[in-house]
Parts: C-alpha cells; sequence; structure tokens
C-alpha cells in the first residue's frame, strides 16, 4: 500500500475537532440552542488537563461532564475549552484541551464524534457518524447527575477499534439525515 504523505487522518481529524470547536464557541457565545446538550468524554490524566486534586482522584482515567442547565463561564480557545462546573454543591474549573477528548455526543439529534487520544500511536479518528440511540445513557440517572455538573458514572472500558486492513470509501450519504 501506498504511504499517505498528505496525512488524510490528521487532516480529517483537525477538521472534525474544528466542528467541536465551532459547537462550543457558539454555545459561549450564545448559550445552547433548543435541547441540545453534550456529553463530552475526555482523558483526566492527558496534557494539559486542568483538574481539581479531588476530581482527578475520583476520575483518575477518564471523565464525562454533560454541558447543558448549569455550567457556567464557557470559554473556547483555538486548543482547549475552559468551563465552570459544580460537583456535589463544590464549584469547579476546568481546562480541557481539544487533544484530551476522546468523545462528543449530542443526544438531542443523535449525533456524535469519537477520536482516538494522544495517547495512541498515530492520532487517527475512529468515527464520525450519526450515533444511534444505543449510545444515550441506559438510565437518566447518570444523565440528570452530570447536566447539573456531576460527571457521569465511568463507563466500562471499549474495545479500541480495529484498524481497516486497506483504504475505506466512504459516501457521503452515509452521514446525512435520512
Amino acid at each position: 500500500m501506498a504511504t499517505d504523505h498528505i496525512r488524510y487522518d490528521v487532516l480529517t481529524r483537525d477538521a472534525l475537532r474544528g466542528v467541536l470547536r465551532r459547537v462550543l464557541s457558539d454555545a459561549a457565545t450564545h448559550g445552547l440552542p433548543g435541547e441540545h446538550h453534550f456529553f463530552i468524554t475526555f482523558l483526566s490524566t492527558a496534557e494539559g488537563v486542568k483538574l481539581s486534586p479531588r476530581l482527578l482522584a475520583q476520575y483518575p482515567d477518564e471523565m464525562t461532564i454533560i454541558l447543558q442547565h448549569q455550567f457556567w463561564d464557557l470559554v473556547v480557545h483555538d486548543d482547549r475549552f475552559e468551563v465552570g462546573l459544580s460537583f456535589g454543591g463544590i464549584p469547579e474549573r476546568l481546562l480541557v484541551p481539544f487533544s484530551a477528548i476522546k468523545s462528543f455526543f449530542d443526544p438531542s439529534v443523535q449525533f456524535g464524534l469519537q477520536f482516538e487520544t494522544a495517547d495512541a500511536a498515530t492520532e487517527t479518528v475512529v468515527d464520525a457518524v450519526e450515533a444511534p440511540a444505543a449510545n444515550l445513557p441506559a438510565s437518566p440517572a447518570p444523565a440528570l447527575a452530570a447536566s447539573a455538573g456531576v460527571p457521569a458514572a465511568p463507563e466500562k472500558a471499549e474495545e479500541p477499534a480495529k484498524p481497516s486492513e486497506g483504504a475505506e470509501v466512504v459516501r457521503l450519504d452515509r452521514f446525512r439525515k435520512k
């Protein structure tokens, strides 16, 4: 197989992180429209992540936050976002680089992005599709807790996606609503 000198995987990953950056920037400027809300999962020990020692002890590997009703001071930069949330009644300020994000999901429209993180040898986009309803929390309790600024309970780690053995052609229709 030919060597990809253009690095389409990196270009695609950066473009999809740009979607995430734009969505968060719009939410910071205008608030969340309609029923939109965001599940954001990130590696809690990734370079550049800033969490209190209390949260880091509680979520030593990864953390999922939900931006819905009770968050404040959302600030989006080119490489990271910052947000204020309350955890167990204690206000906290989180700083999360986009490179630490594992997944982004907006259940109101069933849209999700999933990324391999910097821990992978080569960082590539794993999947960017309309997420199935199966990706919603099984019970509303985690969503309710996290929308109040309490992170959702950590889930069991899924097996990483296996890389395809060759180039894969993806039809644009796959990403359109039907």
